[in-house]
C-alpha cells in the first residue's frame, strides 16, 4: 500500500470539517488514565502493533490519540506523530459503530489538530482505503519505489 500526503491548507479540509461536524460523533483527546483502557481495545480488535502505536500516542504531550466515545463505551479511536513526526494512524472503529461518519470525524479532528500544533502537511503511511482518503482530503500517492518507513517492519498477525 502506498503513503499519502495531504496538504493541510487544502480547501477540502474545511469540506471534510463540516461532513464531520454532521456527524454528531462525540470526539475527543484521550487521557493518559485511559492509557490502558485504549492499548487494551485497539489490540483486542486490531492488532498489537497498532496498540504499539497508541502507546506512543499516549507518550506524547498533549496525548496524540484522539477517541470517540457515546456512553461511556469506546467507538473509535485515532492517531498522529506515532511512527514519525507528522504522520496520521494508525486509526480505527469498532465494527458495531462502522458506517456512522466516526472515521470521518475522528480523521478529520486529527487532521485539525496537526494543522494546530504547526504542520503544514500529514503523511498517510501505508495507507488502506487510498480512495477514500483521496476523496475527503485530496490525499495524493507520494511516488516511492519502496515501501517507506515501514519497510522490513516487523508485524503481528491481524485479528
Amino acid at each position: 500500500m502506498p503513503d499519502l500526503l495531504v496538504s493541510l491548507y487544502s480547501t477540502k479540509l474545511a469540506e471534510l470539517k463540516q461532513k464531520a461536524d454532521d456527524v454528531g460523533a462525540s470526539i475527543r483527546p484521550a487521557l493518559p488514565p485511559e492509557l490502558h483502557l485504549v492499548v487494551n481495545w485497539v489490540r483486542e480488535r486490531f492488532s498489537e502493533n497498532w496498540a504499539s502505536e497508541v502507546a506512543v500516542a499516549f507518550s506524547r504531550q498533549p496525548v496524540a490519540c484522539l477517541i470517540s466515545v457515546e456512553g461511556g463505551k469506546l467507538l473509535g479511536f485515532a492517531c498522529y506523530d506515532t511512527t514519525a513526526r507528522g504522520f496520521f494512524g494508525p486509526t480505527g472503529v469498532a465494527p458495531e459503530a462502522r458506517g456512522k461518519g466516526i472515521g470521518l470525524a475522528l480523521f478529520s479532528a486529527c487532521l485539525q489538530t496537526m494543522k494546530s500544533l504547526g504542520h503544514a502537511y500529514a503523511f498517510i503511511g501505508d495507507a488502506g482505503p487510498v480512495d477514500f482518503y483521496a476523496k475527503t482530503a485530496g490525499a495524493i500517492v507520494i511516488p516511492a519505489p519502496d515501501k517507506g518507513i515501514y519497510e522490513g517492519m516487523l508485524r503481528s498477525t491481524p485479528k
